[in-house]
């Protein structure tokens, strides 16, 4: 028994022993691991990234309470380039009447401050809201010809600042301008405005940003123009009324003139008070003219026609109160001739020695038969005119025609007023177009 237990007891420390040796192999590799990932930690490791720390302030990065920013970047020596862009975001409106349109756009500024640099190895940029702005310097650029501008703030301030590791800075902010702009309506409304939005720094040169400005014609066309000459082709329908149709010629004519005043008013109460005369006012007030022409057409064929009237009036009456002295022996037949002129030579020869007969009632006639007295006798002469002068007649009869005939004035009207506003319009378009 005691010879069996020393070799129990050797066994026994053999198996500790192996255990250990085990067990120490495997502490040994986990912690060569450990060593080598700690290794290689330490060969990749880099400065640190001040802009990824929390603790770091704007003005402790940007070392804004180092500097002075009052004054420009390299004070004293040569200016520092800054170069402006302006991105139109819309045109708002453009006003004839203040001379001035309204436009929304972005206006960025470029340049470099070198007091602004950081340290930074990931971040390409820093972006900042507007309340940075006020603590670092940013070029004096304003508006030469604004007459009002803001910058929007909402929700917040639309500025925007973005700093680069080498110091360049870019500064976006979103305004809305209205500018005044020198416009010459000579060609309203076929016309194009040239307007200028000029930028202009204290500091640097001017900036001159120009667009044209041009105007379409349509809503002109349906607003102005058409109306327009609608109320001159309404006032051509009195030439076919008939003339002694006052009321209806009066008021068509009125009305019309009337209509054209409020357009022509209209027209001007949109447009600002100008010393020159605009392509529209020629339009308009032609068409007025014709309009006023009409009804004083109708003023002169209403004059004639009263003339003419009472001057038939008269003859009637004076036919009527005057009778033939005599009858000289000749027919009723003849003459009505003779009083027509139509008479002959012939005729004329024969009233040579008629006896005089006065045209009494036939009672007095008896009496007067009764008495015997001696007969008279008279010669009665006649001038048969020339065909010379019978056509010199003719000529001045046709000549007066037109006046005498109230129908001819009307009938000449249909074409010679269509006529001359086709005509005007023709010359209009083509050289304001």
């Amino acid at each position: 028994m005691p010879y069996m237990t020393k070799p129990l007891i050797l066994l026994l420390c053999l198996v500790v022993t192996a255990e250990c040796r085990r067990h120490g192999h495997r502490v040994r590799r986990w912690t060569g691991t450990v060593e080598t990932q700690k290794h290689g930690t330490s060969l990749a490791k880099k400065p640190p990234d001040v802009t990824k720390s929390r603790k770091v302030k704007t003005e402790h990065l940007l070392k804004v309470d180092d500097h002075d920013f009052t004054m420009r970047p390299a004070f004293g020596g040569p200016a520092i380039p800054v170069g402006v862009d302006v991105q139109v975001e819309s045109l708002d409106s453009i006003s004839e009447v203040d001379m001035d349109f309204t436009m929304t756009l972005y206006l960025r500024h470029y340049w470099k401050d070198e007091r602004l640099s950081f340290t930074s190895s990931t971040n390409k940029s820093m972006t900042f809201d507007g309340r940075l702005v006020k603590k670092i310097w940013v070029p004096d650029v304003f508006f030469v010809h604004s007459k009002r501008s803001f910058i929007h703030d909402t929700t917040t301030d639309n500025i925007m600042l973005r700093v680069f590791p080498d110091g360049h800075v870019l500064y976006s902010l979103r305004v809305t301008v209205t500018a005044a702009c020198n416009m010459d309506f000579s060609r309203f409304p076929l016309d194009s405005q040239t307007c200028s939005l000029e930028l202009e720094s204290c500091w640097y040169n001017r900036l001159y940003i120009n667009f044209t400005l041009r105007r379409h014609i349509f809503f002109f066309l349906l607003q102005t123009y058409f109306p327009a000459t609608l109320m001159v082709m309404l006032s051509w329908v009195s030439f076919w009324i008939d003339r002694r149709a006052v009321p209806a010629r009066v008021s068509l004519g009125i009305t019309t003139v009337l209509t054209m005043s409020t357009i022509i008013t209209g027209v001007n109460a949109s447009m600002p008070r100008v010393s020159y005369i605009k392509a529209v006012d020629i339009y308009l007030w032609v068409s007025f003219v014709f309009v006023f022409l009409s009804v004083l057409e109708y003023a002169a064929v209403n004059y004639l026609s009263t003339v003419q009237d009472r001057r038939e009036r008269k003859m009637r009456e004076r036919a009527r109160s005057q009778s033939l002295p005599c009858t000289c022996g000749i027919s009723q037949t003849r003459t009505m001739t003779m009083l027509d002129g139509t008479y002959s030579e012939a005729d004329t020869n024969s009233l040579a020695g008629y006896t005089e007969e006065p045209m009494v009632p036939d009672e007095e006639q008896e009496e007067l038969h009764e008495v015997p007295e001696k007969p008279e006798h008279m010669v009665v002469h006649l001038s048969v005119s020339s065909e010379s002068t019978t056509t010199k007649k003719k000529k001045s009869l046709r000549a007066l025609n037109i006046i005498q005939n109230t129908h001819a004035i009307d009938k000449y009207s249909r074409m010679i007023f269509p006529g001359s506003y086709i005509f005007f319009n023709l010359i209009y378009w083509s050289v304001y177009c």
